[in-house]
C-alpha cells in the first residue's frame, strides 16, 4: 500500500470532516513554514492537552516532569539548546484531530502537537512547534531546522534510508457506523458480506475494500462499495441508511464521532484494521534525521509516558485509545520497500 495514498487518504478523510465541522476557524496560514504558537509547555511540571480543540478533545492536565536519566541520552547539541524543535506538516488546512488551528484561530492544536509537548517535557526541553506543508516537513528535518517530527508519519523501510523512528501510535483504518447499528467488523472481511460500505477513491482503504470484495465474490457473497464526492454526502448516506458503514482513516473517524455525539445521528467505531494490511501493523512514529541520536531518547520518553499513564490519558483525551501501542520501539519493522 502506498504511503503517499495513506497520507492522501488521511488528508481527504480528515480535512473533509474538518471543513464540515469545526475548522471554519481561521486556517489562513499558508506557504512553506511557520512558527506556531504553543498552548503550553511544561510549566510547573504540567502539560495540558486538548486545549482550544473546538470539542474534538477533552481538555486534560497531565503532570509530566523531566526524567534526567532520559534527557542525559540527548545529543549534546539538542540538550544544550534547551529546546526541542518539533515539526508538524499541517499547512495549509490542518487535519483534525491530529493537527489544526484551534478555536483562537492562531494556536496549533491537536493530538500530534500535544504529544510532542509531552515528550519534550520528559526530555526537559522547551517545545517549539514548526508548522509547514507536508513536503517541507521533511526538508526541515533534512536541513536541521526541525529536530523531530510528530506529524502522523508512517514508519516505512524506504524512509529508514534517511530517517530514524520512535513509534508511538498504531496506523489504523476504521469502520464508522451509526451508534444504533449492531454490526462490528471483528477483524474479518467475511463480516462484510451483504454490507454496503463507502470509501474514498484512490486510497489505501479502497484498495483493501476492493480486495475483500473480490474474495467475497469468489465465495458467492456480495459486498457493495459506494463512493461519494465529499464527506457530507457520505454521512448523509450513512444517516439515511443508504450505506451500512464508512471505511476511512481512524483518526478522522474518531474526530467525526466526537462531532456527531450530540446530534440526532451519533456514530461509533465498529472496528479497526492496520493501514499496512493484514500482515503488518502499521505504525506512526516520531521522525528524526538518520544517525541524529534522537530516536532512542524519544522512544524512552514515550515509554516513560506509557508506564506512568500519561500516554493513555493523552489518547483518551483525543478519542484515539484504539491506536495505543504497548511500547515505543526504535526503527520497528515498517512498510516494506515494495509497498512504500
Amino acid at each position: 500500500m502506498s504511503v503517499h495514498s495513506t497520507r492522501r487518504s488521511l488528508i481527504r478523510g480528515i480535512t473533509a470532516a474538518t471543513a464540515v465541522a469545526t475548522l471554519a476557524t481561521g486556517l489562513a496560514a499558508c506557504g512553506g513554514n511557520s512558527d506556531a504558537a504553543t498552548t503550553t509547555g511544561a510549566a510547573n511540571g504540567t502539560v495540558t492537552v486538548g486545549q482550544l480543540s473546538n470539542g474534538a478533545a477533552k481538555q486534560t492536565s497531565l503532570k509530566v516532569s523531566e526524567v534526567k536519566s532520559i534527557s542525559a541520552e540527548l545529543p549534546k547539541s539538542v540538550k544544550s539548546s534547551g529546546k526541542l524543535e518539533i515539526g508538524i506538516g499541517a499547512l495549509p488546512a490542518g487535519f483534525a484531530p491530529l493537527a489544526y488551528v484551534g478555536s483562537d484561530q492562531k494556536t496549533l492544536t491537536g493530538a500530534e502537537p500535544d504529544f510532542g509537548r509531552l515528550v519534550a517535557a520528559v526530555l526537559g526541553l522547551k517545545p517549539e512547534l514548526k508548522n509547514s506543508t507536508w513536503e517541507n516537513l521533511f526538508v526541515g528535518i533534512d536541513s536541521g531546522k526541525v529536530n523531530v517530527a510528530f506529524s502522523n508519519v508512517t514508519d516505512t523501510e524506504e524512509r529508514k534510508k534517511k530517517y530514524e523512528f520512535a513509534s508511538y501510535r498504531k496506523d489504523n483504518l476504521g469502520f464508522e457506523v451509526l451508534k444504533s447499528s449492531k454490526w462490528n467488523f471483528g477483524g474479518d472481511y467475511e463480516n462484510l458480506a451483504g454490507k454496503t460500505v463507502s470509501v474514498g477513491a484512490g486510497t489505501n482503504q479502497e484498495k483493501l475494500l476492493l480486495e475483500w470484495k473480490k474474495k467475497l465474490e469468489s465465495e458467492g457473497k456480495k459486498l457493495t462499495v459506494k463512493y461519494y464526492p465529499d464527506r457530507n454526502g457520505t454521512y448523509l448516506a450513512l444517516n439515511s441508511g443508504k450505506i451500512d458503514s464508512f471505511f476511512g482513516p481512524n483518526p478522522g473517524i474518531a474526530y467525526h464521532i466526537t462531532q456527531s455525539a450530540n446530534t440526532p445521528d451519533p456514530t461509533r467505531n465498529a472496528g479497526t484494521f492496520s493501514g499496512a494490511g493484514a500482515s503488518l501493523q502499521g505504525l506512526i512514529a516520531a521522525t528524526a534525521k538518520k544517525d541524529s541520536g534522537l530516536a532512542k531518547p524519544v522512544a524512552d520518553a514515550v515509554n516513560h509516558l506509557i508506564r506512568n499513564g500519561q500516554y493513555a490519558k493523552w489518547l483518551a483525551a483525543w478519542n484515539l485509545s484504539n491506536e495505543a501501542v504497548a511500547k515505543s520501539e526504535v526503527d520497528p519493522p515498517g512498510l516494506p520497500l515494495d509497498n512504500s
